[in-house]
């Protein structure tokens, strides 16, 4: 075992944590900062998303906008104060990102070029081309290399938090996943950015490194997991590989058909559909342009009703961007028609693409405040991996980017104050938590010469993902939640016996499955109880047997509370934060974009 000490440690390397370090070596120039990620920085799934990021940029535009679509757009589950902090925020983190080097798409007299996006009654969303997420990350990442002081542990795993005689996260053990060592890698404050969970389920656009190992490590600690059964499912990914198709296909004027060619989002409350030609086209929050978990439902409702296309993956229906032209194709969404091309053998210029909802993001996630700040002083989270809570029920498309930029800057700020306030820690007592780690792995997955007749990791993996998606999927009740807690308390006790066989492989790549496994199956436990207890539907968590909203009982956060020894979380709630903008109907359509007045007001 070997140790390296810093004054602040970031976990994971994407938006989040390279906008964090950048925020720590601005707060305190002389601060050594580690960045302990899984994989190199630029391979972090950031650098794959592609519509845009939200910012209120243009006259006609106005932060209360921005509010209120998130807002509506959350189901109301959102937390006020923090979507304001949010929104406000947003536009200078953007022209910041811009002065790093950030090519944003502009328009012809040289201003920043916008497109609208689902559930926002105005266009907003800022975007380069539709590689947004890649040109984003480049710019942090080469803004980190000026700063000397950002230590990286590329290829590190973190497996465990720090945690001193205060109670203080003083940092992680780590594994090195080429030669396998354990590490001590400690510091005064600790920040959490590693991301989504979306591999609990088979049919997810995340990358396979998205296996919820920071949620994992702060819930066995003893932080909350928040929300957790809010899961978003994108409306189009590619049948078959999970591949997104951006949703800034839908806000170029992109629509959805089903097998009669007929466009079935005006039969849903979501407003009516538009001829292509005419100029109004697309309309802001509507059709196309209404909220991710909308579309996601509509579809199951058309494959119900026998109106989807079939293929050799499953049901889709066509998002259809003809009427578009190869040149508008070729310049606002070129990556679109690449991986149409590239997965799907078709060219969107000439055929429609075949598309179905596909799991994307994690509303949910490690409970944190306004500050980014958790209940374990020095432990802060920020990105995906954590609940603000500024999602709510339902994300709305192109905030995430954002969130990344202003929560991220805000995890970093807090984390070097807190560092510069607790600078003395117990070097000894965090070691030996590093060396009981090490032990743990050891006896976990290496005491017996190959746990002849153990379980494969691949078995249980694939049973956690059909259990995940049959039990907890767009639709839900109480039977298939019932089964779905219970298959995952049996592949809790079945994963006590895995066995590992590849002993040789110098990246230790059957190690680092099986402890993304047990990440998985933390994480999941604790979506699928707190859906089963949330007996509502709300936003992307729609129970078949209580189908209508119930702000009554649930106009709260969910709380999923590690509970030491015991086979399943403790579900918690605590009430949603409400500023000025008390809970109403959820329209989409064309009037749906009339403004609303806080209250107050």
């Amino acid at each position: 075992m070997t140790t390296h000490q810093h004054d602040v440690i970031i976990i994971g390397g994407g938006g989040a944590g390279l906008r964090a370090a950048i925020a720590i070596a601005e707060e305190n120039p002389s601060f050594s900062v580690a960045c302990v990620s899984k994989v190199f920085p630029m391979r972090s799934h950031t650098v794959t998303a592609e519509g845009g990021a939200a910012a209120v940029i243009k006259p006609h535009d106005s932060l209360e906008d921005h509010i209120y679509d998130t807002i509506s757009g959350a189901d109301w589950l959102a937390d006020q104060d923090a979507v304001e902090r949010f929104v406000n925020r947003a536009p200078d983190e953007m022209i910041r990102l811009e002065h790093w080097g950030c090519p944003w798409s502009r328009m012809a007299d040289g201003s920043v070029a916008v497109r609208p996006f689902g559930g926002m009654k105005i266009e907003r969303t800022w975007f380069a081309a539709d590689k947004t997420g890649f040109h984003m990350l480049h710019s942090l990442f080469q803004t980190t290399l000026k700063y000397g002081a950002i230590a990286r542990y590329d290829e590190h795993f973190a497996t465990r938090l720090l945690i001193d005689d205060e109670g203080r996260c003083r940092g992680c053990a780590a594994i090195e996943l080429r030669t396998g060592t354990v590490r001590a890698i400690l510091g005064k404050a600790v920040i959490i950015c590693t991301g989504g969970a979306g591999k609990a389920f088979p049919f997810t656009t995340n990358g396979a490194i998205k296996t919820g190992d920071g949620m994992a490590m702060a819930y066995r600690a003893g932080v909350p997991l928040k929300d957790m059964e809010f899961i978003q499912y994108h409306p189009t990914g590619l049948p078959g590989t999970g591949i997104l198709i951006t949703e800034a296909s839908r806000g170029e004027g992109g629509i959805l058909v089903n097998k009669d060619g007929y466009r079935y989002l005006q039969d849903y409350d979501l407003g009516t559909a538009l001829d292509v030609s005419d100029p109004r086209h697309p309309q802001k929050r509507s059709m196309e342009l209404g909220p991710r978990d909308r579309l996601s439902q509509c579809f199951v409702k058309e494959m119900w009703a026998g109106r989807t296309i079939s293929t050799k993956d499953g049901d889709a229906v066509h998002l259809d961007l003809r009427h578009l032209g190869e040149a508008r194709i070729d310049k606002r969404i070129p990556f679109v028609r690449e991986l149409a091309r590239s997965y799907a053998g078709i060219d969107p210029v000439h055929e429609p693409i075949p598309v179905r909802p596909v799991v994307h993001y994690v509303m949910g996630g490690i409970d944190t405040d306004a500050n980014a700040a958790t209940n374990i002083p020095g432990l802060y989270a920020a990105g995906e991996c954590a609940c603000v809570s500024i999602n709510g029920a339902n994300r709305l498309g192109s905030n995430s980017l954002t969130e990344l930029l202003v929560f991220g800057a805000e995890a970093g700020a807090g984390a070097a104050r807190f560092a510069m306030e607790n600078a003395e820690y117990n070097l000894s007592g965090l070691e030996a938590q590093t060396a009981d780690e090490r032990e743990r792995i050891r006896r976990t997955y290496f005491s017996s010469p190959a746990k002849s007749g153990g379980e494969r990791i691949a078995v249980l993996r694939g049973e956690l993902h059909e259990a995940m998606e049959s039990g907890a999927g767009i639709y839900r009740d109480a039977d298939s939640l019932n089964a779905t807690c219970t298959k995952i308390a049996e592949l809790r006790e079945r994963y006590a016996r895995v066995a590992l066989d590849d002993r040789t492989n110098s990246f230790n790549t059957e190690l680092t499955a099986a402890l993304e496994l047990s990440s998985l199956l933390d994480v999941a436990q604790t979506m699928a109880h707190s859906a089963r207890e949330r007996t509502e539907s709300r936003g992307s968590h729609q129970r078949l047997d209580f189908p209508e909203r119930d702000d009554d009982h649930f106009l709260t956060h969910s709380l999923a509370c590690h509970r030491e020894g015991a086979e399943a979380p403790g579900i918690e709630y605590r009430p949603v934060t409400i500023t000025k903008w008390p809970p109403g109907a959820r329209t989409y359509g064309a009037d749906s974009g009339l403004k609303r007045k806080p209250a107050g007001t």
